[in-house]
């Protein structure tokens, strides 16, 4: 955290520190000034105490970037519809770990959340001595599910560049007349040479061999 970011910039992926780390700065969405004081009340007694609150949820995206959180603690009462997706935009947008309170709900408002990616959806009576174990829960859900979205993107990363890569040593066995292993072995020593990754270079080839179709 600390970084420097202009107002319309989302606060970037990571993985967030483990909740007994009281420096963790904690926002509480809520409208309701008492309902807000519950939230407060139980991460204070906990140990956390960068709480702020946020009371106005008009313009939400902007006043979460201007706090920049850790955590983000979402209250709401009975939510309609629009109000629901408002929040669940927040959460597809911001990554950061939210835990998203509501005294009712159903299975269609459940499935949403999980698809935007709330951390954790809490149905029911807002009690103060949960608050601990549900920011632990919402933190730990975070950081697994980050863990597995970095792994799922390197993965997805490595696909691409083998395809690239097999290209252009197609383009290269084709062009010069070299083997596969000529050409991996040409598209190596040049990635090397300038100091560059293989599939850097492979894309190079790809796009040079388009222009001159």
């Amino acid at each position: 955290m600390g970084e420097t970011r202009t107002g319309s910039e989302p606060p970037g992926p990571g993985v967030v520190p483990r909740p007994r780390d009281s420096n963790l700065k904690i926002a509480i969405v809520d409208e309701s000034p008492i309902r807000a004081a519950i939230l407060e009340d139980g991460l204070r007694e906990a140990g956390f105490t960068l709480v702020e609150r946020i009371a106005e949820t008009r313009n939400l995206l902007a006043r979460v970037y201007a706090m920049d959180p850790d955590v983000i603690l979402i209250d709401l009462e009975s939510p309609s519809r629009d109000e629901l997706e408002q929040m669940f935009q927040v959460s597809r947008i911001v990554k950061r770990p939210i835990a998203m309170f509501v005294d009712q709900s159903d299975t269609a408002s459940i499935q949403a959340s999980v698809d935007a990616g709330v951390s954790a959806y809490i149905v029911g009576n807002l009690q103060k001595d949960r608050i601990k174990t549900i920011l632990d829960l919402c933190i730990s859900r975070f950081n697994a599910f980050s863990r597995l979205q970095g792994e799922l993107d390197e993965a997805k990363d490595a696909l691409a560049e083998r395809k690239v890569i097999d290209r252009a040593k197609g383009v290269l066995m084709k062009a010069k007349k070299l083997s596969e292993d000529e050409a991996y072995t040409l598209l190596r020593k040049t990635a090397m040479n300038e100091k560059k990754k293989i599939a850097e270079i492979a894309q190079s080839v790809v796009t040079a061999a388009e222009l001159f179709k």
